[in-house]
């Protein structure tokens, strides 16, 4: 059973978008994270006594409102945003992220969202050091934060800012469009930060929504931030794959030979000329959606941008 579970998992890690690999992602560090609170209990004779050992292991990757544990430890800037303990802190931010992430990807494109994560994830946890030692109402100074709602929410805002006018099917309330639902979760922010309640992690969320916003408002001015990052995750995988062909040796990979008679029977711009017309196609009506919004589409740009999703 094992075996075939982690089967399944490849194969939606290797060929699932973007929004299913930040999902994996955050899933597999909830449950590394809860197999070590699960072993450190059963080590250390339960888990009141297992909590002093394991907050330290749990704070090793969270982000800190402390200056000096900022600067011995960089990496929690990136690792607390795909942290979460609590099982309904993780349900709730992978189902937004799923509903949202979808539309987001859908509509300017699955190589964005990851960018739009990180930096959203990034700018959240900057917001929620700022608030907690320069606001009287942020966190408590000495206080940790994780999890991916800052993050999430950036790509939450994101899908607003593209298609405000969207329908999404709400339980017991029907079609309701994007920007309300969106509206509503900012509301409810800010009464949970004016009510004290765990205002650091709101604050968070708000440095989320404001940079979704910030980066689908650069979109449309045509300024991509997806850029830097993409050509930085670029390098790193081409460092990795570096690594891993040195790691074989010099064994020999196997060569695909085409003979010329098929060459010459075939009209060789052909497939080019249909995936090149596809594509130019679809670069039109995702440069449309940037200057004007997704409701600018009419019908048929629509239905195309809809089956170009599913390939």
């Amino acid at each position: 059973m094992l075996t075939s579970i982690w089967e399944d998992i490849k194969r939606e890690f290797s060929h699932g978008n973007m929004v299913t690999r930040l999902v994996i992602i955050n899933v597999s560090f909830f449950v590394f994270i809860n197999l070590v609170k699960i072993i450190m209990s059963i080590s250390f004779g339960g888990p009141s006594n297992a909590a002093g050992s394991f907050d330290t292991f749990l704070h090793f990757f969270c982000m800190s409102s402390d200056a000096w544990y900022l600067i011995t430890h960089p990496w929690v800037f990136f690792t607390s945003m795909f942290l979460h303990e609590g099982f309904f802190h993780i349900l709730f931010n992978m189902l937004f992220l799923y509903w949202f992430g979808r539309i987001v990807g859908d509509l300017i494109g699955n190589h964005r969202i990851l960018p739009i994560y990180l930096l959203s994830g990034l700018f959240g946890n900057v917001i929620f050091f700022l608030t907690a030692n320069f606001l009287p109402i942020g966190a408590d100074s000495n206080g940790f934060a994780l999890g991916a709602s800052g993050a999430v929410m950036g790509v939450v805002a994101a899908s607003a800012m593209v298609a405000p006018n969207y329908l999404m099917r709400l339980i017991l309330i029907g079609e309701v469009k994007l920007k309300y639902i969106v509206a509503v979760l900012i509301f409810m922010d800010l009464i949970a930060i004016a009510d004290d309640i765990n205002t650091g992690g709101h604050f968070a969320h708000l440095g989320g929504v404001a940079m979704g916003w910030i980066f689908i408002s650069q979109l449309q001015k045509g300024n991509d931030l997806s850029e830097p990052i993409n050509n930085i995750m670029n390098r790193v995988q081409e460092f990795f794959s570096g690594l891993s062909n040195k790691s074989r040796g010099n064994a020999r990979k196997p060569k695909v030979v085409y003979k010329a008679a098929n060459r010459e029977n075939r009209k060789p711009d052909q497939p080019r000329h249909r995936d090149k017309s596809h594509q130019e196609k679809l670069d039109v009506i995702l440069e449309k959606i940037k200057k004007t919004g997704y409701d600018s589409l009419d019908s048929e740009e629509k239905e195309f941008l809809f089956k170009a999703s599913k390939k």
